[in-house]
């Protein structure tokens, strides 16, 4: 019970209080006091009963450990349509740098322009990777999917071995078909295509590296394992560091190549104490590990229905 200020009154005068603020029923306090000449009396403190309302009741969701045929990881014919979107803006890229390469009789540049663009496409889902796993949350527009997509994947990293191809890779073919298709029709220079079509396609492709990261070298494709160890592709030990504490690093997963040098040189930390001073935001790399980022291992019953 709160208490109530001190006032001091005049004989004979009832004071009457009433309490009407939602979400409380109101109160009635009396306080009276009466001075005689002959005899004091004491001083009467009433107070009524009141009914209090129930606290609210509060409701928290929390993610579920993911089914063994989870329906969300199957492909719809939705997702198929974008990739196959995307697959053909790729080769439509491709088709056009060699083309330009045959009538212009260069092949030097072009070959260099998609080696940079294999290379730059790894530092871009680094810096997108570090990005949605530090800042923002389900309700941030545009990204708010995959920002809590990543972080149930930490979780439950093995999930994205099951996901299927399409599922897999339906937004990012989307957000490729919507930025290579304007540069095709403007662009018919060799050497720019041979960058955009190898850089988004690298970037496209990045969630299939990322879940082959992922697999076992039994379960792999003998090519992809070969890739992985030869460093084309972001290899399963180099991933793996990224889901031990302190969840900081490596996070490039197209070929991993610039993860050494990003960890080394604290660029991300940088970065990160940028935005605080400029924003007051905190990352989530600063903060102890939630259980959300601990990881639950798959039991024997999901293991063998793979």
């Amino acid at each position: 019970m709160s208490s109530l200020a001190q006032h001091k009154y005049t004989p004979n005068f009832h004071h009457q209080i009433f309490k009407s603020h939602p979400p409380h029923y109101p109160a009635w306090v009396h306080c009276s006091t009466t001075t005689t000449t002959s005899k004091p009396r004491t001083k009467k403190l009433v107070i009524e009963p009141r009914l209090v309302a129930p606290p609210s009741t509060v409701v928290t969701t929390t993610n579920h450990r993911p089914l063994v045929n989870d329906p969300s990881l199957k492909s719809t014919w939705s997702h198929r349509a974008w990739v196959v979107a995307g697959c053909t803006t790729l080769l439509v890229s491709l088709g056009e740098t060699i083309k330009g390469a045959v009538d212009l009789n260069i092949w030097a540049e072009p070959i260099l322009a998609g080696w940079a663009g294999y290379i730059l496409a790894d530092l871009g889902s680094g810096v997108y990777h570090w990005a949605i796993d530090n800042y923002g949350d389900g309700s941030t527009p545009i990204v708010g999917a995959q920002i809590e997509a990543f972080q149930g994947h930490h979780k439950w990293p093995w999930t994205i071995t099951r996901r299927q191809f399409a599922n897999n890779l339906h937004a990012l073919a989307r957000a490729v078909t919507f930025t290579v298709l304007p540069i095709e029709i403007i662009f018919h220079d060799p050497i720019v295509q041979g960058f955009v079509g190898v850089c988004s396609g690298c970037i496209m492709f990045s969630q299939q590296f990322h879940a082959w990261s992922h697999g076992t070298k039994s379960r792999l494709p003998p090519l992809v394992a070969a890739l992985q160890e030869a460093g084309v592709l972001v290899s399963r030990s180099q991933h793996a560091a990224h889901h031990r504490p302190p969840y900081n690093n490596n996070y490039c997963i197209v070929s991993g190549v610039w993860n050494e040098f990003l960890d080394k040189h604290k660029v991300f930390e940088a970065l990160e104490m940028m935005l605080y001073f400029q924003t007051g935001v905190r990352p989530r790399s600063w903060s102890e590990p939630a259980s959300e980022w601990v990881e639950e291992i798959e039991n024997s019953s999901e293991i063998q229905a793979q």
